[in-house]
This record gives C-alpha cells, structure tokens and sequence, in this order.
C-alpha cells in the first residue's frame, strides 16, 4: 500500500498547477483559482491586504523572514536567522550556541544586538510615474533623477522617523513600488536550542533532504512605555502586534496545500542566457574559491582559539551556506541543461519578436552590448574589491566617504549617509567587536590582497600604499604595521571619527585612515562608471521586460517580478520528488532519524535531554498517528484502499513541499490553507538550488521545519511553558 500511495501522490504532483512565483501580495486575487486548485481557503483578497491577518503579523529581519506569534510581540523565525542575536550573547562563560538559552521570563530577556531590526511592511504603492517623470536622456543625469525622484519619495515617507521607507525597482525598471516599513529597533532574544539541534547536520546536511533540523528561534519586538519603536531601553515594554499567528499544533498532511509569505533576496528567472554562462563560467567558479579558502582559514584558527570560534561562528556559517549553494548551482548546471533550457525560450522570444515587428527586434542585441560592458567592468574590477575587504579599511572607507558627503545638502547625498542612515552606519562600526579578530582579519586580507597582485588589473594607489613586491612574507610585514598602528580597533575611536571633517582624514597619520584616503578617488572613478551603465540599462532592461511580459502572456505563463527583497508570497503543496539518485523522497521526516544520524560527533552530536526524550518516547500530544490522507479519499479512485497506510507515529520534524522560495525566505511562515502556522521554511533540496534562474516544478522542493517539532521541543525537551501559554494553539 505505501508504494501505491507514494506512486500516487508523485502521479498526482505538478498535474493541476505548477507552482512557481513569488508573487506580490496585490496579485493574489489574480491567481486566486490556482490558491483554490491548492486547497487554499482563506480569501486571495485578504492575502493582499498588508493591514489584515495574516500579513500583518509577518515581519522582515533585514536579511531573514519571521512572524508575530503572540499578543506580546513574541516573534519566531530560523536558529540561523537570529544565529548572531545568539552568537552576540555568547561568552565563554555561558556558550549560547553549544547550550542553548531560554528566558524564563522577560526580565531576562537579552538585547539581540545593536544591528538588529524588525520591519513591519504596512504599505507597498506604485510609484512608477513618479520615478519616471523627466528623466534625462543622458545615462549619468538618467540615474542620478531616479535615485533623486526615489529620495523625494523616501523623505516624503519618512516624516514619521519610526519608519523606514525604500523605493525598490521590479521587473529590471519597469516598475518602481515605495515600501513603506515600521522599524523597531529593540530586538530581543528569547529562546533558542543548542546549535546541534538547531543546525543538526551542519554543513553536511544543507541543501540536502532527509532533515532532521531544528532551524528555529524565538525573539521578542519591543518599544518604548508609549508603544512607538524606541532603542533599546530598560524601560522599555513588548511590541503589541495588530495581529499574531494562529498555531495549528495538527499540522500538515501530505497533499495539504501551503503557502509561504517573506522577503526572497534574490532570483535571476528572467535574465538571458549569456548573463547565465558568465556566472557558471566565471564569477560562481571565482567565488566559490575565495568562500572557500576564507573557510579552511577560519575553521583552522578558530580549532586553535575558542574565542575566534565563537566570533566568526556567523560568518562561517553563512559562507558555508553560500558555499554550498555556489557549488550546487554549479553542479545543477550540469545535471540539467538550464543553459539549454534558457537558450531555447530565449529562441522562442526571438521568433515571437519577428512576428510582431512593431516591437523593437534589436531589444536582445542592444542589451547583450551593455551586459558584455558590465561583465567586463565587474571581472576587472573584482580583485581590487576583494583587496579592500579588511574590516578596518572597509569601516575607514564608509568614515571617508560620510565625511565627503555630509560636505553636501542632506538631499544630495548618497543613499546610505544621509542623516537617515546615520544611525544604523553607527551600529555597524559598533557591531564590529562582536565579531573581528586582528589575526583573522589580517590573514584574509592577505589573501585577497596576494590574489589581487597576481592578476593584470592593478591599481596605481593601492600598489603605491603597499610598496611591496609579491613576497609573502613582505606583504605580511607590511600589514602587521598597519594594524599595529591604527587606532580603528578600539570602538571609541571608530566612532569618533563619524563627526571629523575631511580634513581631519586627509591630515591622519592613521594607516588604514590614509589609505581610505587614497583609494577614494579610484573608488568614485568606479563609482561613476557604474552609474552610467545604470543609466544605460535603466532604458534598456525594462524595454526588454515589458516584451517579455507580453511573450510571457501570450503562452499563459506566470508573471510576477524575479525577487528582489520585498514581501511576496509562494504556494504550492506538501509533497515529495523524485530525486537525483532516482529514490523518492518521503514528505515527512521522524524523530527516529535523529537517533540514526546521531553519531555524538559534530553536526551529528544531539543533546543527551534530546534525546532521552525520544528514548523514553516522552511525545505528549504531540505523537502523529499518519502523515497521509483519508485512503478513503482521492487515492481510492487510483488504487485500491483496502489497506490502511503505514502509520507514521512519531513526531515529524522536517517536511517538504513545492513552494517557490529562495534565501531570504529562510524563517518564513508556512501556513495552512485556512492561514494557520504549521513551520518554518529554512532550505531547498540540493536539486532545487538552480531555481533562482530557472523553476522545475517536478523536483523544486523546499525544506521546513514542522511546527509539531517545534512545539514538541518546547514542551517536553526545553520545557518552555512560560512561552507555550502566550502562543495560540489550535487543533482540526
């Protein structure tokens, strides 16, 4: 019967709708028949409405996705979405990471860092007309109107300085929204497991499917006695949300409907073909080396010094996970022919293109000149980027420039130094002890620098500064003199400069200050080169998307914009794929795999009260009988239903299913077809990686952990009752 079932539910996969998209929230109602075919009930019109559940209660961290669980502004999102929150807290003395925390009260709950933020979308307007409105023909003057037409926008926006507002460009220009955020600014930790629960399976694991991983995290949104967002304070009282998540403890079932709402970064599904090869052929392949060395180098210092260890834990772990998907898509790329694959529509294009002839034809070989441009300008300029990535010259080039540009009229300045942005530079320069080591710091700089002189591209004032030649052990020298005599480590210092004038900086004696100096007029040549292929491409790429959205219409193929950071949502289904080793993989992991896996040695070290709770079968009511639907139902027209499916009993921990995510969505809820939490996104499958350029909805599968897991974990593993009573459970 478990064959039957499984070949039925793969027979059944994809056939009534492929999901893919990352829809923004105001298309809803205009795939509300394909919500339907999913068993998604609640209304397409109140998932467009930002100012109703549940969209409301759905938040961004910046860089994360998470969601309002609680009257009082309880949040809830991935274990490696608030990694540095953890991280920031951890000492010696108390290692949060290797223990876990958990506030049994309020009291103690932590600040989560000066850096972090949550943000509360409240409204999204089109703003298109207003961006375009006379723009200049010339390409410099053309971009630098749309960055001044979209800082109108913001200023306007941002009346109320609670909030904070950005203008974001969809469909590559085409269209422009205003986002308008609420901000709060005290962010808190509450709960979080040990790092073996919360990452079991470590770097091993990512991307790949069985899971076994307690990806989640609770925080807590507070603000000032009167309810407006305020920097953190002891006075300071929890956030009341307008709305927080219902919690359906039940859960899902295979072939259930889901749907997820959060921030995807980024995704590449409508750029053409030869943008592709350039990142298979050159810059994935670049990267990959570069993550890759900075990796065996952190990992071999912090095995030698704890306290490295714990400081770089977040970098480590957010360049292992990069690492890992780099080497997926590349991989993905030869398993599957998406080169192919995108060559062929984009052949498809050409010859539609030749049938409408009052179209520009010229739309694909006009932009193929300026991405060459591009590509060309990104590769020379690459190792002189890298040759900069010191912590200590990156915060003297961000001090540099804030000083040059506060010599302007606040509206004139860059975006990232105008009066707006001053606060959170602050936080950034103060965040920088948490997580910087003098030795790690210098040896990768050493790296990129040792990489960037032995490539052609060079640089006359960066070479001057170094005055050295290509010997190790000269380079090496150098550098333990600029840090020997800059004043840049101590926090004190670095913030002061924030409020000295250019000529204070041009005056330093400060090596890492000198050198900021030195490079900048190259840095702004670069700057400005940049700008005018933006200029360039802000005609020529949306010229090219209003074609392709009508090509795209007239085959009935989805259109919504590639991600671009803003809420959107993704639906789809709970299932499982076929995969690469040709073996079909089960929606639902158990607590049994845990044990399997468990091996007491990182990442395959879970905890001893983990697992004694699993050994005593201490599952409360939280044990799951089947993960499967009525056989009585829609199976039994395909197979016969005299059999009762395998019984699951167990608690599941991990799921998958078919909707469109990518990063950015990690900690993203994952609700039922009524609107009710039932996990967490956290992964993709290994297959899916290539989905940023290119959707297969037979095998594009996304990772989540189950609700049950984290309810379980909280009730009869970490004992979180003070947290269980302020959520709001409900059952089927």
């Amino acid at each position: 019967m478990r064959i039957a079932l499984v070949a039925a539910l793969v027979m059944t996969s994809g056939i009534a709708t492929a999901d893919e998209g990352q829809w923004q929230p105001y298309q809803m109602p205009s795939i509300a028949d394909k919500l339907s075919e999913r068993g998604i009930d609640i209304p397409a019109e109140k998932l467009a409405d930002l100012t109703s559940y549940p969209m409301n209660a759905v938040v961004g961290l910046g860089y994360c996705t998470a969601s309002f669980v609680s009257p009082q502004g309880l949040v809830v999102t991935n274990h490696h979405c608030a990694f540095k929150a953890i991280q920031y807290n951890t000492k010696k003395e108390h290692n949060y990471l290797e223990q876990g925390f958990l506030a049994t009260s309020m009291g103690k709950e932590p600040s989560a860092g000066p850096n972090e933020r949550l943000y509360i979308t409240e409204a999204v307007t089109d703003v298109t007309a207003q961006i375009n409105q006379g723009l200049s023909q010339d390409p410099l003057s053309r971009y630098e109107d749309i960055q001044n037409h979209s800082k109108e926008l913001i200023k306007s926006c941002e009346a109320d300085a609670n909030y904070r507002c950005n203008v974001r460009s969809f469909h590559n220009g085409l269209e422009y929204y205003l986002i308008k955020q609420l901000m709060i600014r005290d962010v808190r930790l509450v709960y979080a497991p040990p790092e073996s629960v919360g990452a079991f399976g470590g770097d091993i694991d990512n991307y790949e499917y069985p899971r076994h991983s307690g990806d989640f995290a609770f925080l807590r949104a507070y603000v000032g006695k009167d309810g407006k967002p305020a920097a953190y304070s002891d006075d300071n009282i929890p956030y009341k949300p307008k709305s927080y998540l219902k919690i359906n403890a039940d859960g899902v079932k295979a072939g259930d409907g889901v749907f997820v709402a959060g921030y995807p970064g980024s995704t590449s599904r409508y750029n053409l073909t030869s943008e592709l090869k350039f990142a298979s052929d050159w810059l994935y392949p670049t990267q990959a080396k570069r993550y890759q060395l900075q990796i065996d180098t952190i990992e071999a210092m912090g095995q030698k010094d704890a306290d490295i260890a714990i400081k770089y834990a977040g970098n480590m772990a957010s360049m292992a996970n990069r690492m890992k998907k780099l080497n997926g898509l590349l991989a993905g790329f030869k398993a599957t022919d998406i080169v192919g694959i995108k060559q062929s529509r984009e052949d498809n294009f050409l010859a539609w293109l030749k049938q409408n002839p009052k179209l520009n034809q010229n739309l694909i070989a006009e932009l193929e000149v300026l991405l060459a441009e591009q590509q060309q300008a990104f590769q020379s300029n690459y190792y002189f980027t890298n040759a900069q990535s010191s912590t200590l010259l990156t915060a003297a080039n961000s001090l540099y420039r804030l000083a040059k540009e506060k010599q302007k009229p606040d509206a004139e300045r860059e975006q990232g130094y105008q009066e707006r942005d001053i606060a959170m530079l602050s936080s950034r320069l103060k965040r920088i002890d948490s997580s910087f080591d003098v030795t790690v710091d210098k040896t990768l700089w050493l790296q990129d620098l040792n990489a960037y002189l032995g490539q052609s591209n060079r640089v006359a004032a960066l070479d001057q500064m170094l005055s050295v030649n290509t010997k190790d052990a000269d380079l090496a020298a150098k550098l333990d003199g600029l840090y020997s005599l800059t004043t840049l480590t101590d926090q004190v210092q670095r913030l002061a400069w924030m409020n000295a004038d250019v000529n204070a900086f041009e005056t330093s004696a400060d090596p890492f200050i000198r050198l900021a100096v030195a490079l900048y007029d190259t840095n702004m040549a670069q700057e400005k080169t940049e700008k005018v292929l933006d200029g360039k491409l802000s005609t020529a790429r949306p010229d090219y998307m209003a074609a392709v959205i009508d090509y795209y219409k007239a085959n009935n193929w989805p259109v919504y914009p590639d991600a671009n950071g803003t809420l959107r949502i993704s639906y789809g289904m709970v299932d499982g794929y076929q995969s690469r080793d040709a073996l079909y993989k089960q929606p639902f992991t158990r607590l049994d795999g845990i044990v399997a896996k468990h091996t007491g040695v990182e990442p395959y070290n879970a905890p001893k009260k983990l697992l004694d709770a699993i050994s005593e079968q201490r599952f409360g009511n939280h044990l799951v009988k089947s993960v499967y639907q009525d056989p009585r139902g829609w199976i039994c027209r395909l197979f016969s239903c005299l059999d009762k499916p395998e019984e699951f009993n167990s608690v599941p921990v991990n799921f998958l299913s078919s909707v469109d995510t990518t990063g950015g969505n990690s900690g993203s809820p994952v609700f039922n077809g009524k609107g009710e939490l039932v996990g967490l996104n956290f992964d993709s499958t290994y297959e899916a990686i290539t989905k940023d350029w290119f959707f297969n909805p037979t095998i594009t599968r996304a990772v989540h952990v189950d609700i049950r897991y984290i309810l379980w974990m909280m009730d009869e593993v970490d004992h979180a009752d003070n947290l269980i009573k302020e959520l709001d459970l409900v059952r089927n």
